[in-house]
């Protein structure tokens, strides 16, 4: 689905804790495309943007939401013709592609001033690309296991703290006529966030950096160590039937109904659980347990990015709206439980008081070790990432074809990494 949006406020503008003093005077068109399609973190960008706005009366804006799947099929397309001034996207090599192609703007000299260099520090290295910055964060989040708290009190569970107590744990659910998980392979990335901590946890955050940049074989018996544990799952019926047909908001009403205890998923899935009725006495997470003892725990913690198209017609005002985005103020206010519920990039922001927020922010600075991850299909080149993803599915569904389907994606990483 597609929408345009004009943002229309009086010419009179109220100063606001948020908004802050207005700053440089800025005028023409504005034109902003987001994928951010979803109801909340719709309405929380286009929140920001209004506030935005209110700063800058003379500017004319216009917003443009895409669907988030099939932005990522047309945005190759928009950069190139129709392009927008600021777009959304990923860090790291996300969006190496675009940056190689010369389609996104470097941005260094924002990321020079002080604002941006003291308290974005912790970031830079996610949106650095041959020395230089081509873009600015605006939320990352932590991705880990959501489950039925109350489900897990009526089987008499706890929190898994090892791979043993996990099986344990899921074999009991799934002997309770549930599934262990649910899971929507529709889009594939879905299978790339199993992927990532099962190969995480079985070989180390740099044997899973190793095997995305091309450097390790899909036939190396450590990669096929990581299957044979995904294999142990599925086998045992831990995911919900037909996930292959779910996106991963169809896959929601499994865990809402009980049909499913979990959800390994990024906490915006916390939103849509809670609209859909689930409260936080029977909402709960924990940490990807431990697979191998020697490996220590790394997580994905996925950047999402605002960036300058190199053919934008009005780069000032983008350059603007970029240092909008990463003010104290704004991160704090769109990364609250109530807008994107998810962290701050500024480090001079407040974390919400909100519990998954809480626990997400304690497990990314003091318990992931190994190292965090952008996610799969962020860290793996694109034609990589599509390709093994595609057989991450492929094996989800037919499993005892492993063999084949490593094959497969060992003949496509001898053609991608030339």
């Amino acid at each position: 689905m597609r929408s345009m949006i004009k943002c229309a406020v009086a010419a009179l503008v109220t100063s606001t804790a948020l908004a802050g003093p207005v700053s440089a005077e800025l005028n023409g068109d504005l034109k902003i495309f987001l994928d951010t399609s979803n109801p909340a973190p719709r309405a929380t960008m286009e929140a920001m943007i209004s506030r935005f706005q209110e700063q800058h009366p003379d500017l004319n804006i216009e917003t443009t939401v895409i669907d988030r799947e099939a932005y990522k099929t047309q945005i190759r397309n928009f950069l190139t013709a129709d392009t927008p001034d600021v777009a959304t996207w990923y860090a790291a090599n996300r969006m190496r592609p675009y940056v190689e192609a010369g389609l996104f703007e470097d941005v260094s000299d924002l990321w020079a001033e002080p604002e941006i260099a003291e308290n974005l520090a912790s970031t830079k290295g996610a949106m650095t690309i041959d020395g230089k910055q081509w873009g600015v964060p605006y939320t990352y989040y932590q991705w880990g296991v959501y489950y039925r708290k109350d489900i897990y009190e009526e089987l008499g569970l706890s929190e898994p703290s090892n791979w043993e107590e996990f099986k344990a744990s899921c074999q009991a659910i799934v002997d309770s006529g549930r599934a262990c998980f649910t899971i929507g392979t529709k889009f594939l990335w879905t299978a790339g966030g199993w992927f990532d901590y099962l190969n995480m946890r079985t070989n180390g955050f740099d044997f899973h950096m190793d095997l995305a940049a091309g450097k390790v074989s899909w036939e190396d018996e450590r990669v096929k160590q990581t299957f044979m544990n995904w294999k142990e799952l599925i086998d045992m019926g831990a995911f919900v039937e037909n996930h292959q047909t779910y996106s991963w908001q169809e896959a929601l009403p499994f865990m809402v109904n009980g049909e499913a205890a979990g959800y390994l998923m990024g906490n915006f899935a916390v939103a849509p659980l809670r609209e859909a009725g689930l409260t936080d006495d029977q909402l709960d997470f924990y940490q990807f347990p431990a697979i191998n003892a020697d490996v220590e725990l790394a997580e994905d913690a996925p950047t999402d990015t605002f960036h300058i198209p190199a053919n934008a017609s009005n780069k000032e005002a983008a350059r603007e709206f970029l240092r909008f985005v990463v003010s104290a103020d704004e991160q704090t206010e769109i990364n609250n439980g109530a807008n994107l519920g998810q962290l701050p990039v500024n480090a001079k922001s407040s974390v919400d008081d909100d519990k998954f927020l809480n626990q997400g922010f304690e497990m990314l600075s003091s318990n992931s070790p190994g190292g965090v991850a952008q996610f799969w299909d962020r860290d793996a080149p694109a034609e990589m990432a599509k390709v093994s993803m595609e057989g991450f599915q492929e094996f989800m569904v037919k499993p005892d074809e492993l063999d084949k389907i490593l094959a497969k994606l060992e003949r496509a990483r001898g053609r991608i990494y030339k």
